[in-house]
């Protein structure tokens, strides 16, 4: 199987691109890698203390009704519209970011992202200002869904773009690292705030604490802007684009062709099977990281310290399995890691369950943290593979829609399903069958993909 798939006569072969001409100085190379791997933490820290909120307090405070579950459900279809506003900053920032650099676009998404979650902290309720609560919070979670949609691929291309020969895997692991720590990062926090604060205390303020954190941002996205430089990747591909669009003006022929004409006219097949491989990764993670953590506190009687507890600990095993799997497809294939933590999400989706059911804290933990591996297992190799897949001139844009549908139809709609699923059934064993059909459909993706790759 080959180490990384592409577009049919698009990619280029994985680190062709790194010449010596192009190579940084490592110290550069490892500064980059870091702000990108901090811009990635930061922006996912303010993305995930939404779905933490809106799994403990933001139903009551912001869509109350006489219904639990009807309050969850409003609070995760909140959640649910910034996935849905991804793709826009995926297909903006990959349009800007493939003509203009990738650091002018990450910079923006950054700024972005520190002020809309902001506000969501200082945003007054539904008892204080009435429907005007809710509509503002929905609009903010669009502005927070389209600073992530246009992040990831300009952080992930930040490091892949720089990284030395035969490391794009672990170059780009260290901005998928960024996961994990906003996920430990928000549970922490959303720990200590509930730890200082009585029950009442953080349902009045509290639980705003964490959004305040957002303001951290705005100094990270003014460091890069000042202290980064953009990558060789993208300052060669312009020289190349500069050239081919002054020989073709010389010929009378058209000029300026856009990335994402490109990407719809000949790829847009490589990015729905990069988004139907993914899926099943966002969607079981914020099954248990959002999904779990309304379910066990609301239907199991679980403690909500404890349970953030678990999710806080499980996460920081991702900070050694991400870039140990990325490590490891550098040397044997993307695809054949990749493919291995999609089988295995597929396996270990109904006893991850039925721990889970048992209500007992500690088959929680061994429950979610298998199911973490495999996670971890396909995120390391992800950003490499989704880089390779495109050509430096159109990489953003093809990238970014690729990871942002599997954002949509995966991670974004999972809890608002999970709820609905146990509602409707009355079991878990139907969440479980949602995830091994993601998984099913993950695995047929890779399949075609390395089928494109061997037949190169």
């Amino acid at each position: 199987m080959d180490p990384a798939p592409s577009a049919p006569s698009a990619a280029p072969h994985p680190d062709s691109a790194q010449s010596e001409k192009q190579s940084p100085a490592d110290p550069h190379r490892r500064k980059v890698a870091t702000a990108a791997a901090l811009a990635s933490a930061v922006e996912w820290y303010d993305y995930f203390v939404f779905g933490i909120a809106a799994a403990l307090v933001l139903g009551d405070l912001y869509f109350p009704s006489g219904s639990s579950s009807a309050g969850v459900l409003a609070a995760f279809a909140t959640f649910a519209v910034g996935f849905l506003a991804r793709p826009i900053g995926g297909i903006i920032a990959g349009h800007l970011g493939d003509q203009r650099g990738r650091k002018p676009m990450l910079v923006l998404a950054l700024t972005l992202m520190g002020l809309s979650t902001t506000g969501i902290g200082l945003l007054p309720t539904y008892e204080t200002v009435g429907i005007a609560a809710p509509i503002l919070l929905v609009t903010l979670r669009v502005f927070q869904g389209i600073a992530v949609g246009a992040q990831w691929g300009g952080a992930m291309l930040m490091a892949t773009e720089y990284a030395p020969e035969g490391k794009r895997g672990l170059y780009g692991s260290l901005v998928q690292l960024g996961v994990p720590i906003g996920v430990v990062t928000a549970n922490t926090v959303f720990l200590v705030a509930g730890a200082v604060t009585s029950e009442s205390t953080f349902e009045a303020w509290g639980w705003r604490v964490p959004f305040m954190v957002g303001l951290l941002v705005l100094v990270l996205a003014w460091y890069i802007h000042t202290r980064v430089e953009e990558t060789p990747e993208f300052r060669e591909a312009e020289r190349t684009l500069a050239e081919k669009e002054k020989s073709q003006k010389g010929a009378g022929g058209e000029g300026g062709n856009s990335p994402l004409r490109t990407i719809l006219r000949h790829h847009l097949g490589t990015v729905f099977l990069a988004g139907g491989s993914f899926a099943v990764n966002t969607a079981t993670f914020y099954i248990i990281i959002t999904g779990v953590l309304d379910y066990t506190t609301r239907e199991l009687d679980m403690k909500r310290s404890a349970v953030l507890t678990v999710s806080l600990c499980v996460s920081l095993t991702q900070l050694a399995l991400i870039p140990a799997s990325a490590a490891l497809s550098d040397r044997i294939g993307r695809l054949r890691i990749y493919a291995l933590g999609a089988a295995g999400l597929a396996v270990w989706a109904v006893p991850m369950f039925l721990l889970i059911d048992t209500g007992s804290l500690l088959w929680l933990s061994v429950g979610t943290f298998v199911t973490s591996c495999f996670l971890s297992i396909m995120y390391g190799p992800q950003a490499a593979l989704f880089a390779e897949l495109f050509t430096a001139e159109m990489r953003y844009t093809g990238a970014s829609l690729g990871y942002q549908i599997a954002a949509v139809f995966g991670g974004g709609l999972a809890p608002f399903v999970m709820v609905l699923l146990l509602e409707a059934t009355g079991t878990s064993m139907a969440v479980a069958v949602y995830i091994i059909g993601l998984a099913v459909i993950a695995l047929i993706s890779i399949k075609v993909l390395a089928g494109r790759a061997s037949s190169r």
